[in-house]
């Protein structure tokens, strides 16, 4: 392709957010380039999980049938197993609807299955291997990506209108690649909790703190182990497991900053960590994890941009709310962003010309309560569950339950299953679901 180029709506990231948003406006008859820094979506440790509402959305653009013939793993129920006996904390085949599930995918399978419908709609493009490196602006002024931006180069939010992305074709095996100009009326920034093109605007989000990180990490499962997903939390010490088949994809939480020094005490030491608090994994560490490389590190973040967007610049999913991994909410709130917009800009991308401001501010408004409800939720998950787990001597202060007993929200969800409802629609459903606009919906086939 050409050196400089033009589209009317330029994607940074692809993303669940950015691939749906894509799909939706090329739908909409809006020429649409999503640019991926990436040759493929292979990469493991993503959330893989494609929540209830996210089902009913594929269903609604003639997706569902080809995502059912994915192989997947389905969860219908959430359980804490805590030292005092194992409690039932969502109960998923209580929602109204057709999908009263969680399926598991690997994400890359998802992606591949947008990018291909993307592809069969005329005004759709995908650039592979392409990274954003910068913002172009009204006056020929560049933002750089990757870091603050400056007065100086017209990045930050008082600078002249986005104009379209700088970015460096990664294909060519150089670290410095080829650079290419793309200009559009749109620029959406979809490239999650690190983006470049918020950095190369000048948009600095608000973090509200987390107590813990995450190492990330498989082990093999059996036949008869229990089936879905649950945690298990006992003093100082909080796994998660997911069923995912033929393995159990783990999170052990820890606290913020400790990795380092946990990774210096040795893989037997975690793994003897592991064997005493889930002791029928016992039979199967001594090979899983093989080494640390196998152990990835999932930096946890709670952010949220006030401002989403600047004249010619909209900021959505992570890149403008970075979700804790606390009821693994933050796909499901991105791809719900993506649809939104998708709504919201088409009238103004149809009319021609750059998107009113105010039309972007529309999207902001969409979405924002949704996004502090969850987050606040999050932090007081933070504040009263995790960080109490991670805090040993929490267990012995005055108040503390005792170590025998359930806490009081779990008693009472087994005492009242039908309130199981609640946490099970609040994570797989999500506070306020989009669904795709009539003008986007296709048979299947």
């Amino acid at each position: 392709m050409a050196a400089n180029d033009r589209t009317r709506v330029a994607i940074a990231g692809a993303g669940p957010a950015g691939l749906f948003l894509g799909l939706l406006l090329a739908r909409a008859g809006v020429a649409v380039t999503v640019l991926e820094k990436h040759a493929d979506f292979l990469r493991d440790f993503r959330g893989d999980t494609v929540h209830s509402s996210t089902l009913t959305l594929l269903d609604e653009l003639g997706l569902g049938p080809a995502f059912a013939a994915i192989p997947q793993r389905r969860i219908t129920q959430v359980a804490a197993q805590l030292d005092a006996g194992t409690a039932r904390i969502g109960d998923l085949s209580r929602l109204h609807g057709p999908h009263p599930h969680i399926a598991l995918v690997p994400q890359w399978d998802l992606l591949e299955l947008l990018a291909d419908a993307a592809a069969r709609e005329p005004g759709f493009r995908l650039l592979r291997n392409a990274e954003v490196t910068g913002l172009l602006r009204e006056g020929g002024a560049a933002g750089a990506a990757g870091g603050p931006a400056t007065a100086h180069d017209g990045a930050g939010p008082g600078g002249g209108r986005v104009t379209g992305v700088a970015w460096r074709d990664r294909a060519s095996g150089k670290e410095d690649g080829a650079e290419h100009t793309l200009e559009a009326d749109l620029v959406v920034a979809c490239d999650g909790r690190w983006s470049a093109v918020r950095d190369a605007a000048g948009l600095t989000p608000h973090a509200f703190g987390a107590p813990m990180d995450v190492w990330w990490f498989r082990v093999p499962r059996h036949a008869d182990d229990p089936d879905g997903g649950f945690g298990r939390a006992s003093r100082g010490q909080f796994l998660i497991m997911v069923d995912r088949g033929d393995y159990w994809q783990c999170g052990y939480i820890i606290r913020k900053g400790a990795d380092a020094k946990l990774r210096a005490e040795g893989l037997e030491r975690f793994r003897a960590r592991l064997a005493a608090l889930q002791p029928w994994l016992a039979d199967r560490l001594a090979g899983a994890p093989s080494s640390f490389e196998d152990v990835k590190l999932l930096e946890v973040r709670l952010d949220r941009l006030e401002r989403w967007h600047l004249p010619g610049l909209l900021v959505i999913g992570d890149a403008a709310h970075a979700m804790s991994p606390v009821g693994g909410v933050g796909i499901n709130l991105a791809i719900q962003d993506a649809v939104a917009a998708a709504r919201i800009v088409r009238p103004a991308l149809l009319r021609g010309g750059p998107v009113p401001e105010s039309v972007l501010q529309s999207v902001q408004r969409r979405r924002w309560w949704p996004t502090v409800l969850v987050q606040g939720f999050q932090q007081a998950a933070h504040r009263g569950v995790v960080g109490r787990i991670l805090d040993e001597d929490a267990f012995d202060r005055p108040g503390a339950e005792p170590d025998g007993a359930l806490p009081l929200p779990l008693r009472i969800l087994e005492e009242f299953p039908v309130l199981q409802a609640i946490p099970a629609r609040f994570v797989a459903v999500g506070p306020l679901p989009e669904h795709a606009p009539r003008w986007a919906r296709r048979a299947p086939g």
